[in-house]
């Protein structure tokens, strides 16, 4: 084991990883005073590769935490259209709405909240975690110490940390890459479309300052056939008629496109040696699905509210604390985790993809209620 210098600080809870559900906890939980130290290994703001529509299920626990993301330009959004690979249409609204926003902009301003909370805020990496005698001592590469009485891990889709704690999914190969840009062209504001391609499928929404968020999705030895990202759109994703209009009628606001490969959506736990996960550590609903941002805010919520009793004394133990999260949690997302897989997986056959769209077009009520399926109630405090 690495030496660890003498700089051993103390807090009542340490959260690994800076996204969505470390920073909404860290705000929820020094909101009560307590002491927090967050661990983020990148700076604030950045891109992350992410469809970027938030399903409106969340507002009321933003709205809790004192964050509008409508005054940072958040676009509200109330229809969605749905494309197959033979270039079939269907368009509805979407039952509860939703908005676009950035991750550059949406992670920016939680940190700004988080620190004006009094959560500390260290850019460093965690490099391992250990649980003793009731207590956690977590280490970074920066070679400090520190304790806590709770870990919360909210470090992703994958991290080093999850080879370090040996956990089921980082054992097998994911076959899933990532690919986003921002562009600036024609999409109506009120719209978050998914158009699918053989391999694979893009969303399309806009978030603020008119910019329109393309993301795809898409599996690692279709995209390998091709020399380049370009080559594969103009091969592959372009045999989507609409997708093609966008891209070439767009101009790029990024550079290059960001890109993130060994997707995992595989079943995870919520609770790895007494750590706490949240967000995507926790357990990933199928990207076609389009909540994984609301369900990362909204597993804050529900791990804040069982630290506070905890910390406060309502609930006695750790066993039980832990229990009543993993129920909590499960009864929150389980139902809305196997729907998304089972629909990505009828997604992934063309021929039966195809058939469903033919379905949804004669029986266009029927897409409100699969989107249902996947999305949850407005959340209550």
């Amino acid at each position: 084991m690495q030496q660890v210098k003498n700089t051993s600080k103390d807090f009542e809870v340490i959260i690994i990883g800076g996204g969505l559900a470390g920073l909404c906890n860290a705000i929820h939980l020094s909101k009560y005073g307590k002491k927090v130290v967050l661990f983020e290994k990148n700076t604030y703001p950045r891109h992350k590769v992410c469809g970027e529509y938030i399903s409106n299920e969340v507002l009321p626990y933003l709205d809790f935490l004192e964050i509008n993301p409508f005054h940072f330009g958040a676009v509200h959004i109330e229809d969605f259209q749905l494309s197959t690979t033979n270039n079939k249409l269907i368009s509805t609204k979407l039952p509860l709405g939703g908005f676009g926003i950035s991750r550059f902009t949406l992670d920016f301003q939680l940190s700004k909240k988080a620190l004006q909370n009094g959560v500390t805020i260290i850019q460093d990496t965690v490099k391992n975690s250990f649980f003793k005698e009731d207590v956690f001592t977590v280490t970074t590469k920066k070679n400090e110490a520190f304790t806590a009485k709770i870990v919360i891990g909210a470090f992703g889709k994958r991290s080093g940390l999850d080879v370090v704690l040996q956990r089921n999914f980082i054992q097998k190969k994911s076959p899933y890459l990532g690919v986003k840009i921002h562009v600036k062209g024609e999409f109506p504001d009120q719209r978050v479309a998914l158009h699918n391609f053989k391999g694979g499928y893009c969303g399309v929404s806009k978030v603020e300052k008119d910019a329109i968020n393309l993301c795809y999705i898409t599996n690692f030895s279709s995209f390998k056939k091709y020399k380049n990202i370009d080559d594969f759109q103009e091969q592959v994703v372009y045999q989507n008629t609409f997708l093609k209009k966008i891209f070439r009628n767009s101009t790029p606001i990024f550079r290059q496109p960001l890109t993130i490969s060994q997707i995992s959506f595989e079943s995870k736990k919520q609770i790895e040696n007494h750590m706490i996960m949240c967000g995507d550590a926790a357990g990933m609903i199928h990207p076609l699905c389009g909540n994984g941002m609301s369900m990362a805010i909204q597993s804050a919520q529900i791990a804040s509210k069982l630290i506070l009793n905890y910390l406060e004394g309502t609930i006695l133990t750790r066993t039980q604390l832990e229990k009543q999260y993993i129920r909590q949690w499960k009864k929150e997302f389980g139902w809305r985790l196997k729907a998304g897989h089972f629909i990505a997986k009828l997604f992934r056959n063309n021929t039966i993809a195809n058939l469903m769209l033919q379905v949804l077009q004669k029986l266009p009520f029927l897409l409100p209620i699969i989107i249902k399926q996947t999305h949850g109630k407005p959340i209550k405090l």
